[in-house]
């Protein structure tokens, strides 16, 4: 249904939704279904409908042998079905701010969808991998937005777009976006999550990490890049990461045992190629990128749908163990053949003609780009061959069983839908050419066709069929080095940084609790050095100039500077005593300053209520006192303080006094400039016969709430005699 809805309204038009959400924030629920929401759309809601299908058979059986009871399958659902309506909202949002909020919320469903089998540790870890990278990602998001927002004065994409500016703002912010993106899409050097998130189920990984949540992050990319296109650094930065990922993924892909594995390292390859075309730029990179993300996300998800298919019917994942599977399973061959084919981009499949896109977008920048694809699109016609033949084709090792129809068909139906793109490229080209039309912000025709020349599109096609052919035939002469590669990575490789980070992070926090559950003192510690670091760092980052104003000290003001310097001298007293009760007097005494301050500033229903309070806690403190042993106090008062304790406390004091001190007098020189609801209520002070709004806060206020209290009081009062009177309270 959300297929057909999705379809029906990009053929009608498409449609805007644009709504005030946070207006003084100038947040606005703005949705926009144009042709780069619809593609993704699409494949979100097209390739979640076949995954559902696939899982309605797989999933019984998955937790069949997991033992695990058939109940938990709802959690599987509504996590799969938050994922698909989280992407729907994000590929479809216009703000940056509703972007993020969908972009958590298909973090969140992914590290559920991920960890979905939690008994196991390597699910639970994996989880927890994917979430910390692209929880990361998001923060950088974020403040690549708020800068953009500083700048700008709006979220809004379309108006971020239609700005003219080229400056060091869109550098920075566009990096961090970028940077974003290229993290939550497994693009080298942080690509080691997307292969550990295999260990989710099949059905999972078909739909995460192949056509919705790895493409949602190119997607990032698409949607701002009228923005990133204006940064020559950042184009040069996407094609260095791309050819990067297009080596790392290939080459690893070639390595692979494991089935999931494989495919997991050739979507990073293939994601690379996406990435590298919009570094290329021009009509054929924007519109390129579009119809290779259609292209491999049809035939990659049904590669994901026959690797589980094949494990369900044979007991095995590895490529070693495998083959001759095509006499048994005939039909899951053809379908998985058919996506294979199209990945390998050979003629009469849609991947034909993204591979002849991308060769466009290399060509217009040279020939040593041209090389460069030419290598990357040989790399996966080679990996790709791997995994389709040593699964279905050679001797099996024995016999399987039967596949279920529910695990085959949706293969075969998007082996159809590539063959379909192979035959009838228009309607797939449309699709392409209306999102590069949105993602360059500009018109991208392409004409996609057959042509039986030599045209050097076709030449590179021919040279890359050449080239991947070498490369299977000549796969003992190289593969010793390339797993020697992949050893070395993984021994020195980013997911080592990863590992070390978090061991590092994981002591540091032990470290901490330990110092932390020492003593009250050591708990407030930890908790104002951090604060005052971290406003440390925002004031030194914040520009201050003009921001401090200091007013006329007149005569009149003398006794109120009297008064809140003694209220200071008694706090710096209040750290000298020893002695217990000495101590909760002299503490007491700021109490009573402060309230005298509350008297010269117009407030003395606050004096009265500040000095009650002081009171009551000074009684209450010297009740305290009284009840605890006399011996225990004076081992306590003469108790020496570690030399520690002599420079830390005095030092956590000092900082956290003078950041809260550049705090308030920041703030109060240069209150907000916006009106907010506060100055409406202190323009109505005197209507309610107060001096200043806190007194009538105070005073006016204080019935509702004092009546509210008698009511708790009451009901208490009413509910403890009935038990009295049960005898239930005996």
């Amino acid at each position: 249904m959300a297929f057909g809805a999705t379809l029906w309204s990009w053929l009608a038009g498409g449609g805007v939704l644009d709504l005030p959400w946070a207006p003084s924030l100038g947040l606005r629920l703005h949705f926009a279904l144009d042709g780069l929401a619809t593609l993704y759309a699409l494949l979100a809601t097209g390739i979640g409908l076949a995954v559902i299908v696939y899982s309605s058979r797989y999933l019984p059986l998955h937790l069949e042998h997991q033992r695990r009871p058939p109940s938990d399958a709802v959690r599987f659902y509504f996590l799969l079905l938050l994922f698909m309506g989280s992407m729907v909202g994000l590929v479809m949002a216009q703000d940056l701010i509703l972007f993020f909020v969908f972009w958590d919320l298909t973090a969140i469903a992914s590290y559920y969808l991920i960890g979905y089998d939690r008994q196991e540790i390597e699910s639970r870890a994996s989880a927890l991998m994917a979430f910390l990278v692209t929880g990361i990602s998001a923060v950088l998001f974020m403040v690549g937005a708020l800068l953009l927002y500083s700048e700008y004065g709006t979220f809004s994409i379309p108006r971020l777009a239609a700005t003219e500016d080229s400056g060091w703002t869109i550098t920075v912010a566009g990096t961090l976006v970028a940077v974003a993106g290229l993290a939550k899409s497994a693009q080298a050097p942080l690509h080691f999550w997307l292969p550990r998130a295999m260990a989710a189920p099949t059905p999972v990984s078909a739909y995460l990490h192949s056509a919705a949540m790895v493409a949602a992050e190119v997607f990032l990319l698409g949607r701002l890049y009228p923005l990133l296109q204006r940064s020559d650094l950042i184009l040069d930065g996407l094609m260095a990461v791309g050819l990067l990922s297009m080596a790392v993924g290939g080459v690893l892909a070639l390595t692979r045992d494991v089935l999931k594995q494989l495919l997991a390292y050739s979507t990073i390859s293939q994601y690379g190629y996406v990435v590298f075309m919009y570094g290329l730029g021009g009509k054929y990179g924007a519109a390129g990128a579009a119809f290779y993300v259609l292209a491999h996300a049809l035939a990659k998800s049904a590669l994901f749908l026959t690797a589980g298919a094949v494990t369900e019917a044979t007991g095995e994942n590895r490529l070693s163990r495998l083959g001759g599977l095509a006499r048994s399973l005939p039909l899951l061959a053809a379908g998985s053949g058919a996506a294979a084919a199209g990945l390998a981009a050979l003629p009469l499949t849609a991947g034909f003609f993204k591979d002849e896109l991308f060769f466009a977008a290399a060509l217009e920048r040279g020939p040593l780009y041209a090389g460069l694809a030419v290598v990357g699109a040989a790399l996966t016609f080679a990996y790709v061959w791997r995994f389709w033949s040593g699964v279905f084709l050679g001797t099996a090792p024995r016999d399987p069983a039967h596949a279920p129809g529910r695990l085959v068909a949706p293969v075969a139906v998007l082996g159809l839908l590539v063959i379909a793109g192979g035959v009838l490229v228009g309607p797939f080209a449309r699709l392409a050419e209306a999102a590069g039309g949105v993602i360059l912000d500009a018109p991208t025709p392409i004409a996609p066709a057959y042509h039986l020349d030599a045209r050097p599109e076709n030449l590179m096609a021919l040279g890359t069929y050449a080239l991947g052919i070498a490369l299977i035939a000549s796969r003992p002469l190289w593969v010793g080095v390339a797993t020697a590669i992949a050893r070395l990575g993984e021994r020195v490789g980013p997911e080592c940084w990863y590992r070390w980070t978090l061991t590092g992070l994981n002591r540091l926090s032990d470290r901490m609790h330990d110092v932390e559950v020492r003593d009250l003192r050591s708990r407030v510690a930890t908790v104002l050095l951090p604060s005052g670091i971290l406003v440390g760092a925002g004031f030194a980052a914040t520009p201050t100039r003009g921001a401090y104003t200091v007013g006329d000290v007149s005569r009149g003001d003398l006794p109120l500077i009297l008064v809140l310097g003694l209220a200071c001298l008694t706090a710096l007293a209040a750290t000298v005593p020893r002695n217990h009760l000495t101590l909760a007097l002299v503490f007491s005494g700021v109490g009573y300053s402060l309230a005298v301050a509350y008297a010269f500033f117009g407030g003395p229903n606050v004096a009265l209520v500040a000095v009650l309070i002081e009171t009551l806690l000074a009684l209450l403190f010297l009740g305290m006192l009284s009840l605890l042993p006399r011996d225990a106090l004076e081992r306590q008062a003469i108790l020496k303080r570690p030399p520690i304790r002599r420079w830390r406390d005095p030092t956590l004091a000092f900082a956290a006094g003078t950041f809260a001190f550049t705090v308030v007098w920041g703030v109060l020189s240069r209150p907000a400039p916006q009106g907010s609801v506060a100055t409406e209520h202190t323009g109505l002070t005197p209507a309610a016969h107060a001096a200043d709004v806190v007194t009538a806060i105070l005073a006016d206020f204080r019935g509702l709430d004092t009546m509210g209290e008698i009511t708790v009081l009451g009901i208490a009062f009413v509910g403890i005699g009935s038990l009295i009177r049960r005898g239930r309270l005996w």
